[in-house]
């Protein structure tokens, strides 16, 4: 019998790892897009001011920048994991349809404009990692 609900559980695992649109939500993003991933270590870590700016101005960035297909804002989640760096203050994950539209997202006055007016004098650190999705 416990045979049995291992083979089981093995095959709905992999079923499930398998689809790119599960029953419960779940979809893989379409090859091509990019993910651009950029963390902020502030001058004055743990600042309520300057993290609420920053997040401020990255849900302008969905608002007001039409390349920007999706947006996550937020602060990091406290892990024990030795694996995990949860050191810094805000995070911003932001998907494009494709490389040009990353480009003119970076050109963008909003953008500039929040670069050069909260994330210059709050952030201490800033790292950028953008992903191209297979």
């Amino acid at each position: 019998m416990q045979k049995a609900i291992s083979i089981f559980s093995f095959t709905a695992l992999a079923f499930l790892a398998s689809c790119t649109s599960c029953p419960l939500g779940h979809k893989t993003t379409a090859k091509g897009k990019v993910e651009h991933v950029v963390l902020i270590w502030l001058k004055n870590p743990g600042d309520a001011k300057d993290r609420a700016a920053v997040i401020a101005a990255g849900k302008k960035f969905q608002r007001e920048i039409p390349q920007v297909e999706h947006l996550s804002v937020g602060t990091p989640l406290a892990s024990e994991r030795p694996v995990v760096d949860d050191s810094f203050d805000v995070g911003l994950v932001m998907r494009f349809a494709n490389a040009a539209d990353l480009a003119i997202y970076e050109k963008h006055p909003v953008h500039v404009q929040a670069v050069n007016d909260v994330l210059k004098p709050a952030a201490k650190k800033l790292l950028v990692y953008d992903v191209v999705t297979e």
